[in-house]
């Protein structure tokens, strides 16, 4: 049995409970055949101390959901996902609001996985600019 998008939806937040990405509020929103959409939003939780949006709360959201694309790709009965790399290029910063990542496949092999995430704040403005590689190992 296929699940909805909505179903699907409601139950990859709900395996979120009690982890990083619900300490930062990361809901994911939106995926498709090769792409994941989670948002954050900025709040003073996740400010550095001039009040913008915490370089690492944007890793960390980077990785959350490029993470979570590897995962939902491979067969989970036999396999865990693991980030082993994560670059982020901050390019403006943010106040306020929602900022939302799209991670997207440049590379989905059977061990290693390369993504592209894109942060983008509400009006659609680049933020950060992120790869990650994860790697998918067999289940003891």
């Amino acid at each position: 049995m296929q699940l909805s998008k909505e179903e699907f939806l409601i139950q990859a937040n709900a395996i979120c409970k009690n982890t990083l990405m619900e300490t930062l509020e990361i809901e994911m929103i939106d995926y498709g055949d090769d792409y994941l959409v989670a948002r954050m939003p900025v709040t003073q939780k996740v400010h550095q101390p001039d009040g913008v949006l915490h370089g690492g709360a944007t890793a960390a959201l980077a990785e959350s959901v490029g993470s979570f694309a590897s995962h939902i790709f491979i067969d989970t009965e036999k396999l865990f996902v693991r980030g082993i790399e994560i670059t982020a290029n901050h390019l403006k910063s943010v106040k306020e609001g929602y900022v939302y990542a799209k991670a997207t496949f440049l590379h989905k092999g059977r061990t290693t996985q390369l993504l592209d995430v894109r942060i983008t704040d509400e009006a659609d403005n680049l933020i950060s600019i992120c790869r990650l590689s994860t790697i998918s190992l067999p289940k003891s």
